[in-house]
């Protein structure tokens, strides 16, 4: 009878191990705040490849151009576009609230993954013309009108009116195959996601009716990923609500299949994700969470929660971060984020 062996024969046996005892080199551990987010910060502008994006002189003008405005019962509502880089156009919603004057609050809202931005106006895909129920809180912009503020709906790459196209066909997982040819040009789709926020703004700074100092970010699970990393990277952003994104990377992204837009080459050998929202300390964040969510478990986000309220008590701001909790699953909880955010933003 032949010998039975064990053998460990999946790549995750040596990645778990690897994740249960490797330092985080760049986790806070006390000392200058300042300090050491300045090496944060440099540290993932380099791995995420952010810094390989068009900078200064480099960046090409907006050319914007308006597709359609409309009136909406909350105010109004223009279908712009904008260049981000060469070849590479960002369509997005400009929504006005009516009852509020300029200058204006705003929020840049960016969905995860599904059909696309047109869910945060609460229209279809296909025409933009017809009201849809949208599921999960997810139509950010009208929240944002009905408290005043103004939204900035972008449309991230790799979704909605963005998917990867081969040949004349759009790909299933367009974004994941998007993401795996920014890794060979040594990007990833993050720092492009990010890269595109950060034109938003541009175009916002071009604006008379903008806050210029009243700018903040929100999305819902892969849009939680890009307000958390833009609110790491992009110093204009003064409010972060990311929702069902915040967790830890060991226990989400490394825990179960995720598409491959989540993944940064190298990060979490220098870094958890506590870390990276520290980045924004000592200015306001929301997080938001799912009580249900199987995808980013609350037990880890409470336990990365608590060492990033050390990073905002080190920053002298512990009350600027906030944990919120819906009872369902992977969705955004407009009430519970919106009454803890508008404590910020009323100041």
């Amino acid at each position: 009878m032949a010998k039975r062996v064990k053998l460990e024969l999946n790549p995750s046996c040596v990645h778990n191990h690897l994740i249960a005892t490797q330092a985080r080199a760049m986790a806070y551990d006390g000392g200058d705040v300042k300090s050491w987010q300045r090496r944060l910060r440099n540290k993932v502008k380099e791995l995420t490849g952010f810094d390989r994006m068009p900078a200064g002189k480099d960046r090409i003008g907006l050319n914007v151009r308006s597709l359609w405005k409309r009136e909406h019962k909350l105010g109004t509502i223009e279908k712009i576009a904008f260049a981000s880089e060469a070849h590479c156009d960002v369509p997005a919603y400009v929504c006005l609230p009516k009852n509020a004057a300029p200058p204006y609050k705003w929020f840049i809202c960016v969905q995860g993954h599904s059909t696309g931005m047109h869910n945060s106006i609460s229209v279809d895909f296909e025409t933009n013309t017809r009201k849809i129920k949208v599921e999960g809180d997810r139509d950010f912009a009208l929240t944002c009108m009905t408290r005043g503020m103004a939204g900035l709906c972008i449309e991230q790459r790799g979704f909605g009116e963005r998917k990867w196209v081969w040949g004349k066909k759009h790909v299933t997982g367009s974004d994941d195959q998007a993401g795996m040819h920014a890794l060979q040009l040594g990007r990833t789709m993050i720092a492009e996601r990010v890269f595109d926020v950060d034109r938003g703004i541009d175009y916002l700074a071009s604006r008379r009716d903008v806050r210029m100092n009243r700018i903040g970010i929100m999305g819902n699970s892969g849009g939680g990923t890009i307000s958390m990393f833009s609110a790491a990277m992009l110093p204009r952003l003064a409010y972060c609500m990311p929702s069902c994104y915040f967790c830890s990377f060991e226990h989400s992204i490394m825990a179960m299949p995720h598409c491959g837009c989540n993944f940064v080459p190298g990060l979490l050998a220098e870094a958890e994700m506590s870390d990276v929202m520290g980045l924004f300390a000592p200015k306001p964040v929301v997080i938001v969470v799912g009580r249900k969510d199987d995808i980013f478990p609350i037990s880890a986000s409470r336990r990365q929660f608590a060492l990033l309220k050390d990073i905002y008590a080190a920053a002298g701001a512990p009350g600027n971060c906030k944990f919120v909790v819906g009872d369902g699953g992977h969705q955004f909880y407009a009430k519970q984020g919106w009454d803890a955010m508008c404590k910020f933003t009323s100041k």
